[in-house]
Protein backbone atom coordinates (compact mmCIF):
# COMPACT_ATOMS: atom_id res chain seq x y z
CA UNK A 1 0.00 0.00 0.00
CA UNK A 2 1.07 3.39 -0.86
CA UNK A 3 0.15 5.81 1.83
CA UNK A 4 1.25 9.41 3.52
CA UNK A 5 0.74 10.11 7.17
CA UNK A 6 0.52 14.26 7.32
CA UNK A 7 1.65 15.26 10.53
CA UNK A 8 2.18 18.77 12.32
CA UNK A 9 5.45 19.31 14.58
CA UNK A 10 5.65 20.07 18.18
CA UNK A 11 5.79 23.01 19.68
CA UNK A 12 8.17 21.55 22.00
CA UNK A 13 11.68 20.90 21.31
CA UNK A 14 14.68 18.76 22.07
CA UNK A 15 17.55 20.83 22.39
CA UNK A 16 20.82 19.87 21.46
CA UNK A 17 21.69 18.06 18.25
CA UNK A 18 25.36 16.83 16.50
CA UNK A 19 27.73 20.24 15.83
CA UNK A 20 29.22 17.60 12.80
CA UNK A 21 26.01 17.42 10.74
CA UNK A 22 26.47 18.94 7.04
CA UNK A 23 24.43 21.59 6.40
CA UNK A 24 21.18 21.02 5.36
CA UNK A 25 20.82 25.30 4.64
CA UNK A 26 23.19 24.92 2.03
CA UNK A 27 20.92 24.79 -1.31
CA UNK A 28 24.02 25.17 -3.12
CA UNK A 29 24.86 21.28 -1.83
CA UNK A 30 22.63 18.07 -3.70
CA UNK A 31 24.22 16.59 -0.34
CA UNK A 32 21.63 18.56 1.84
CA UNK A 33 20.52 15.32 4.20
CA UNK A 34 17.19 16.97 3.24
CA UNK A 35 14.50 14.76 1.36
CA UNK A 36 12.59 18.34 0.09
CA UNK A 37 16.02 20.42 -0.30
CA UNK A 38 14.13 21.78 -3.08
CA UNK A 39 12.36 24.23 -0.80
CA UNK A 40 15.70 25.13 0.33
CA UNK A 41 15.87 28.94 -1.24
CA UNK A 42 12.86 29.66 0.41
CA UNK A 43 13.81 28.34 3.41
CA UNK A 44 16.88 30.52 3.28
CA UNK A 45 14.63 33.58 2.99
CA UNK A 46 12.22 32.99 5.55
CA UNK A 47 15.14 32.24 8.12
CA UNK A 48 16.57 35.60 6.83
CA UNK A 49 13.53 37.68 7.29
CA UNK A 50 12.93 36.33 10.99
CA UNK A 51 16.21 36.72 11.91
CA UNK A 52 16.18 40.40 10.64
CA UNK A 53 12.86 40.87 12.49
CA UNK A 54 14.37 39.40 15.65
CA UNK A 55 17.43 41.56 15.58
CA UNK A 56 15.57 44.79 15.18
CA UNK A 57 12.18 44.02 16.75
CA UNK A 58 11.02 45.20 20.32
CA UNK A 59 10.03 42.84 23.23
CA UNK A 60 6.39 43.25 22.78
CA UNK A 61 6.52 42.36 18.72
CA UNK A 62 8.54 39.38 19.72
CA UNK A 63 5.89 38.08 21.86
CA UNK A 64 3.64 38.30 19.32
CA UNK A 65 5.63 36.92 16.73
CA UNK A 66 6.84 34.05 19.13
CA UNK A 67 3.26 33.75 20.75
CA UNK A 68 5.68 33.08 24.28
CA UNK A 69 7.20 35.53 27.07
CA UNK A 70 10.05 35.42 29.69
CA UNK A 71 12.46 33.10 29.38
CA UNK A 72 10.76 30.57 26.68
CA UNK A 73 10.85 34.09 24.42
CA UNK A 74 14.30 34.54 25.24
CA UNK A 75 15.13 30.83 24.11
CA UNK A 76 13.41 31.27 21.35
CA UNK A 77 15.46 34.30 20.41
CA UNK A 78 18.81 33.23 20.89
CA UNK A 79 17.23 29.82 19.08
CA UNK A 80 16.75 31.93 15.98
CA UNK A 81 20.02 33.64 16.12
CA UNK A 82 21.81 30.12 16.16
CA UNK A 83 20.05 28.60 13.44
CA UNK A 84 22.93 28.76 10.48
CA UNK A 85 25.11 27.38 13.13
CA UNK A 86 23.06 25.18 15.36
CA UNK A 87 23.81 21.36 15.42
CA UNK A 88 21.06 19.30 14.02
CA UNK A 89 18.92 16.80 14.83
CA UNK A 90 16.82 14.11 13.04
CA UNK A 91 12.98 16.38 13.00
CA UNK A 92 11.50 12.88 14.82
CA UNK A 93 13.85 13.52 18.15
CA UNK A 94 13.60 16.98 17.89
CA UNK A 95 9.79 17.13 17.86
CA UNK A 96 9.80 13.96 20.76
CA UNK A 97 9.33 15.76 23.52
CA UNK A 98 5.36 16.77 22.09
CA UNK A 99 2.77 14.70 23.26
CA UNK A 100 2.09 13.41 19.94
CA UNK A 101 5.41 12.34 19.11
CA UNK A 102 5.56 10.69 22.13
CA UNK A 103 2.50 9.08 21.57
CA UNK A 104 4.31 7.47 18.41
CA UNK A 105 6.97 4.75 20.61
CA UNK A 106 9.10 5.44 17.72
CA UNK A 107 11.85 3.67 19.56
CA UNK A 108 9.71 0.73 20.29
CA UNK A 109 8.50 0.26 16.74
CA UNK A 110 9.28 -2.91 14.99
CA UNK A 111 11.68 -2.05 12.40
CA UNK A 112 9.98 -2.34 9.58
CA UNK A 113 7.07 -0.33 10.53
CA UNK A 114 10.01 2.76 11.98
CA UNK A 115 11.09 2.83 8.13
CA UNK A 116 7.57 2.81 6.99
CA UNK A 117 7.03 6.40 9.12
CA UNK A 118 10.20 7.82 7.86
CA UNK A 119 9.52 6.93 4.32
CA UNK A 120 5.71 7.59 4.71
CA UNK A 121 5.36 10.83 7.57
CA UNK A 122 5.51 13.87 5.74
CA UNK A 123 5.54 17.35 8.62
CA UNK A 124 4.15 20.62 8.21
CA UNK A 125 6.92 22.87 9.59
CA UNK A 126 6.58 26.52 9.87
CA UNK A 127 10.24 27.30 8.99
CA UNK A 128 10.93 24.51 6.83
CA UNK A 129 7.76 23.81 5.05
CA UNK A 130 7.60 20.18 4.60
CA UNK A 131 9.87 17.74 6.03
CA UNK A 132 11.04 14.06 6.88
CA UNK A 133 10.64 12.41 9.78
CA UNK A 134 14.33 11.54 9.75
CA UNK A 135 15.05 14.47 7.77
CA UNK A 136 18.37 16.69 9.99
CA UNK A 137 16.84 20.47 11.28
CA UNK A 138 17.92 22.72 13.96
CA UNK A 139 16.07 24.13 17.64
CA UNK A 140 14.02 26.49 16.39
CA UNK A 141 10.23 28.41 17.10
CA UNK A 142 8.12 29.43 14.31
CA UNK A 143 4.51 28.70 14.43
CA UNK A 144 2.67 28.02 10.58
CA UNK A 145 0.09 30.35 11.29
CA UNK A 146 3.04 33.76 12.40
CA UNK A 147 3.59 36.77 10.25
CA UNK A 148 7.23 37.70 9.34
CA UNK A 149 8.03 40.90 8.56
CA UNK A 150 8.88 41.03 4.44
CA UNK A 151 7.03 37.52 4.45
CA UNK A 152 4.03 38.33 5.89
CA UNK A 153 1.73 35.29 7.38
CA UNK A 154 3.80 31.88 7.06
CA UNK A 155 0.93 29.45 6.06
CA UNK A 156 0.08 31.71 3.02
CA UNK A 157 4.12 32.00 2.14
CA UNK A 158 4.46 28.48 2.00
CA UNK A 159 0.97 27.71 -0.03
CA UNK A 160 2.07 28.13 -3.40
CA UNK A 161 5.45 26.58 -2.66
CA UNK A 162 4.65 23.55 -1.30
CA UNK A 163 1.16 22.60 -3.02
CA UNK A 164 2.74 21.27 -6.02
CA UNK A 165 5.54 19.46 -4.44
CA UNK A 166 2.83 17.42 -1.94
CA UNK A 167 0.34 16.98 -4.38
CA UNK A 168 2.95 15.27 -6.87
CA UNK A 169 3.91 13.23 -3.79
CA UNK A 170 0.25 12.24 -2.82
CA UNK A 171 -1.04 10.87 -6.22
CA UNK A 172 -2.90 7.89 -5.76
CA UNK A 173 -2.15 7.10 -2.38
CA UNK A 174 -3.72 6.79 0.87
CA UNK A 175 -3.55 9.77 3.07
CA UNK A 176 -4.16 9.98 6.72
CA UNK A 177 -4.07 13.70 7.65
CA UNK A 178 -3.68 14.36 10.64
CA UNK A 179 -3.09 18.30 10.54
CA UNK A 180 -4.33 21.09 12.61
CA UNK A 181 -6.29 23.90 10.70
CA UNK A 182 -3.34 25.94 10.61
CA UNK A 183 -1.25 23.76 9.31
CA UNK A 184 -4.02 22.69 6.24
CA UNK A 185 -3.76 26.23 5.62
CA UNK A 186 -0.45 26.08 3.85
CA UNK A 187 -1.74 23.56 1.23
CA UNK A 188 -3.90 24.14 -1.76
CA UNK A 189 -5.51 20.21 -2.33
CA UNK A 190 -5.90 19.39 -5.25
CA UNK A 191 -6.91 16.18 -4.78
CA UNK A 192 -4.75 13.77 -6.65
CA UNK A 193 -4.82 11.21 -3.74
CA UNK A 194 -6.58 7.85 -4.05
CA UNK A 195 -8.66 8.34 -0.52
CA UNK A 196 -7.53 10.52 2.21
CA UNK A 197 -8.89 10.31 5.87
CA UNK A 198 -9.22 12.29 8.77
CA UNK A 199 -10.21 11.19 12.39
CA UNK A 200 -12.14 12.74 15.20
CA UNK A 201 -12.58 11.54 18.62
CA UNK A 202 -15.75 12.02 21.09
CA UNK A 203 -16.29 10.84 24.30
CA UNK A 204 -20.44 9.81 25.30
CA UNK A 205 -21.39 9.68 29.36
CA UNK A 206 -23.33 7.60 31.21
CA UNK A 207 -26.76 9.43 29.88
CA UNK A 208 -25.74 8.89 26.48
CA UNK A 209 -24.40 12.35 25.85
CA UNK A 210 -21.58 12.33 23.10
CA UNK A 211 -18.83 15.69 22.91
CA UNK A 212 -16.01 16.18 20.95
CA UNK A 213 -12.63 15.44 23.00
CA UNK A 214 -9.76 18.00 23.04
CA UNK A 215 -7.70 16.81 26.15
CA UNK A 216 -5.58 14.38 24.98
CA UNK A 217 -5.88 14.59 21.26
CA UNK A 218 -2.24 15.04 20.70
CA UNK A 219 -1.68 11.59 22.49
CA UNK A 220 -4.62 9.72 20.12
CA UNK A 221 -3.16 11.22 17.06
CA UNK A 222 0.32 9.69 18.29
CA UNK A 223 -0.99 6.53 19.19
CA UNK A 224 -3.06 6.28 15.70
CA UNK A 225 0.25 7.03 13.49
CA UNK A 226 1.71 3.52 15.91
CA UNK A 227 -0.84 1.92 14.44
CA UNK A 228 -1.23 3.09 10.97
CA UNK A 229 2.72 2.05 10.31
CA UNK A 230 2.51 -1.41 11.79
CA UNK A 231 -1.26 -2.99 10.67
CA UNK A 232 -0.94 -0.25 7.31
CA UNK A 233 -5.80 0.51 7.50
CA UNK A 234 -6.35 1.76 4.30
CA UNK A 235 -9.98 2.54 4.71
CA UNK A 236 -11.87 3.35 7.61
CA UNK A 237 -13.35 -0.10 8.06
CA UNK A 238 -10.04 -1.15 8.77
CA UNK A 239 -9.65 1.09 11.86
CA UNK A 240 -12.63 -1.18 13.54
CA UNK A 241 -9.48 -3.63 14.88
CA UNK A 242 -7.59 -0.84 16.58
CA UNK A 243 -7.62 -1.05 20.35
CA UNK A 244 -7.36 2.37 20.78
CA UNK A 245 -5.97 3.66 24.77
CA UNK A 246 -9.00 5.22 26.03
CA UNK A 247 -11.47 2.77 24.86
CA UNK A 248 -12.58 4.67 21.75
CA UNK A 249 -13.88 2.35 19.24
CA UNK A 250 -15.14 2.48 14.99
CA UNK A 251 -18.65 4.15 14.70
CA UNK A 252 -19.19 3.71 10.83
CA UNK A 253 -22.42 5.74 10.93
CA UNK A 254 -20.79 8.52 12.95
CA UNK A 255 -18.23 8.92 10.20
CA UNK A 256 -18.72 11.18 7.32
CA UNK A 257 -17.35 9.42 4.79
CA UNK A 258 -17.64 10.00 0.24
CA UNK A 259 -18.39 7.14 -2.59
CA UNK A 260 -14.21 7.30 -2.39
CA UNK A 261 -14.48 6.22 1.71
CA UNK A 262 -13.02 9.71 1.78
CA UNK A 263 -13.70 11.87 4.79
CA UNK A 264 -13.71 12.02 8.69
CA UNK A 265 -13.59 8.78 10.35
CA UNK A 266 -15.41 9.19 13.59
CA UNK A 267 -14.01 7.12 17.48
CA UNK A 268 -16.53 7.28 19.96
CA UNK A 269 -15.29 6.20 23.44
CA UNK A 270 -18.37 4.69 25.40
CA UNK A 271 -18.94 3.41 28.91
CA UNK A 272 -18.89 -0.92 28.51
CA UNK A 273 -15.75 -0.30 26.15
CA UNK A 274 -13.49 -2.67 28.61
CA UNK A 275 -15.86 -5.52 28.14
CA UNK A 276 -16.54 -5.05 24.62
CA UNK A 277 -12.88 -5.54 23.78
CA UNK A 278 -12.54 -8.09 25.84
CA UNK A 279 -14.89 -9.76 23.76
CA UNK A 280 -13.28 -9.43 20.64
CA UNK A 281 -10.51 -10.44 21.93
CA UNK A 282 -11.94 -13.42 22.81
CA UNK A 283 -13.23 -13.67 19.21
CA UNK A 284 -10.45 -13.12 17.36
CA UNK A 285 -8.37 -15.94 19.56
CA UNK A 286 -10.77 -18.09 18.96
CA UNK A 287 -10.98 -17.83 15.15
CA UNK A 288 -6.95 -17.75 15.15
CA UNK A 289 -7.23 -21.11 16.73
CA UNK A 290 -9.59 -22.94 14.79
CA UNK A 291 -7.33 -21.55 11.84
CA UNK A 292 -4.24 -22.75 12.86
CA UNK A 293 -6.01 -25.95 13.59
CA UNK A 294 -7.99 -26.25 10.10
CA UNK A 295 -4.34 -25.47 8.49
CA UNK A 296 -2.76 -28.42 10.57
CA UNK A 297 -5.06 -30.82 9.54
CA UNK A 298 -4.62 -29.73 6.17
CA UNK A 299 -1.03 -30.70 6.24
CA UNK A 300 -1.59 -33.78 7.75
CA UNK A 301 -3.83 -34.90 4.90
CA UNK A 302 -1.29 -33.89 1.86
CA UNK A 303 1.68 -36.09 4.31
CA UNK A 304 -0.83 -39.13 3.64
Amino acid sequence: MRFTILLPPSEGKQPGGNPLAPDMFDYRSSNTFNYFNGLNPERRALIDALQAQVRDGEEEELQKLFGVKGDTLQEAVDATGEIYRSPLMAAIDRYNPGVMYAAMQFPELPTGAQRRLLENGVIFSGLFGLLRPDDLIPNYRLKMDASVNEIGKVSTYWKPVLSPVLNDLLAGQVVWNLLPGAHAAAWDDAGTYKRMLSVKFFREDEDGETKAVTHGVKELRGALVHHIVIELPETAEDLDEWEAPGGYELDLEASELDDKGSGTVVMVSRPGWEERRAARRKARAQAEAEAAAAKKAREEDEEE
